[in-house]
């Protein structure tokens, strides 16, 4: 508790303080001329001037707001290598149980660096800014990062932290730990198809001496070159794009004896193909309005070659004119979907619902379109079906396949994957479906029905019970 006083003043302050004025002056003139009860006199003017300034008495009961200090621990998969999660954890058991006996000091734990497949590099200072987000810079008593060294996110001046705090870093791992790593310096991320793109790297010794690698270029699995080359030396080859679509190239360079893990020794880079001149098939199945929007913003561009088909009148539609008295073109199924598909970089059906214009042979050969053509690789096709719908709609522990996710997994040869399913007899299972899990539970076991039915309702986050 702190008793302290306080003034209210009756009136402005400047004529408190004229008063004040006024009173010493005449205080001080009558003990100066020894006048009787001059003391009296100057002792009421004072209580005057201070009456005029309306003082009160004041209780304060304080409490102390507590300091804190943030402890960030890496969650890297680098952190796997070696000892590292035993020293980290040993690391951060003792530094949190220290740090909780200071007397005022709140103590954050954040863990930064876990790999989601979507962040890319460990980003521990992001996590430090989000841990302090809500405190005053004032009351930051300080951070400490637990890490193997490899943060992505360093800033370029210290004074960007928000803090004038100090900061340290605890590193994991062993000062004689060698190890061999593959850095990309360029990655371009798209190529016109028929020419060349440019990638660089540098593979770099920590601990070891300078010496001399060989590095393996791949591109799609197909070996591209083999060379030798100095290590902390910058790189650059030329890659030539083949096709449309993904371009996987890969750099891996020789293990190192007696190095921390072989993983860093690789590097990926996805470089996406382009036509110089993109051929779009456009089939609408019915007449709409929408169809001119599809047909406006594909001609909008100079370096699309657009073909458009509407089917007015699909196969089923029976009233009874003859076909030689009808001024429409046939659909060229043949032409278009067996002779010149390969003609085509992108096919857009729109409103198209299997009106009987193509028969299932063509459709088989859309699906080699789509596999040899590259017009859409494996994984970005299981992406496209899993990951990111169950992302874009919210569905949380869906798409992936992590630990603590459930378990809705398909296991199956692409080489063999088939849909014998045809109009007489839909009821067919596709082929090459070994074992689909739901929830966990095999509904479909060595490619046979197990007649389990662990399926639920999956709700959004927009669902409310009534």
């Amino acid at each position: 508790m702190n008793l302290g006083i306080s003034f209210a003043p009756l009136v402005p302050s400047y004529v408190v303080w004229a008063a004040f004025a006024v009173a010493a002056l005449i205080s001080i003139a009558l003990l100066l001329a020894r006048s009787r009860g001059a003391p009296l006199r100057a002792l009421a003017l004072a209580l005057m001037v201070l009456a005029l300034a309306n003082p009160s008495l004041t209780r304060e009961d304080r409490e102390p707001i507590p300091s804190v200090a943030a402890v960030i621990v890496d969650k890297s998969p680098s952190q796997s290598f070696g000892d590292r999660a035993q020293q980290t954890e040993a690391a951060r058991a003792t530094l949190v149980e220290r740090l909780k006996r200071i007397p005022g000091l709140e103590v954050r734990v954040a863990e930064a660096g876990a790999a989601d497949g979507e962040t890319d590099g460990t980003k521990l200072f992001a996590a430090l800014s989000s841990t302090l987000a809500d405190v005053p810079p004032d009351r930051v008593a300080g951070a400490v990062l637990i890490t193997d060294g490899r943060v992505h996110d360093v800033p370029a001046d210290a004074s960007t932290l928000g803090f004038s705090a100090p900061l340290h870093a605890l590193i994991t791992g062993h000062k004689d730990e060698i190890d061999r790593r593959v850095v990309l310096t360029q990655t371009p991320r798209f190529g016109i198809v028929g020419q060349s793109q440019t990638v660089g790297f540098r593979v770099e010794d920590q601990g070891a001496k300078i010496g001399a690698v060989e590095v393996t270029v791949r591109r799609d699995g197909e070996v591209l070159s083999k060379r030798v080359v100095t290590v902390h030396t910058d790189i650059k080859f030329n890659v030539p794009i083949p096709h449309a679509g993904p371009n996987i190239v890969e750099i891996e360079a020789s293990p190192l004896e007696g190095e921390l893990t072989p993983v860093n020794n690789r590097a990926v880079v996805s470089i996406d193909g382009v036509r110089d001149k993109l051929r779009v098939l456009l089939v609408s199945g019915e007449p709409h309005a929408g169809e001119r929007t599809w047909r406006n913003l594909l001609k909008s561009d100079a370096s699309v070659d657009l073909v458009h088909f509407t089917i007015l009148r699909p196969p089923e539609k029976q009233d009874g004119t003859p076909i030689n008295e009808l001024s429409l073109i046939a659909f060229p199924t043949r032409e278009l979907f067996q002779q010149k598909i390969g003609e085509f970089q992108l096919i857009i059906f729109d409103r198209y619902a299997r009106q009987g214009v193509l028969p299932l042979i063509y459709f088989d050969n859309i699906a080699k379109y789509v596999r040899e053509d590259h017009a859409l690789t494996l994984p970005d096709a299981i992406r496209k079906m899993t990951a990111l719908p169950a992302q874009r709609m919210g569905l949380a522990r869906r798409g992936v396949i992590k630990q603590g996710m459930w378990a809705d997994i398909d296991i199956f040869d692409p080489a063999q994957l088939r849909a014998p399913a045809t109009f007489e007899q839909p009821k067919q299972l596709a082929q090459g479906m070994s074992y689909v899990l739901v929830n966990g539970v095999p509904v479909i076991a060595d490619g046979e029905m197990t007649q389990a039915l662990p399926g639920k309702v999956l709700r959004g986050p927009g669902f409310e019970r009534k």
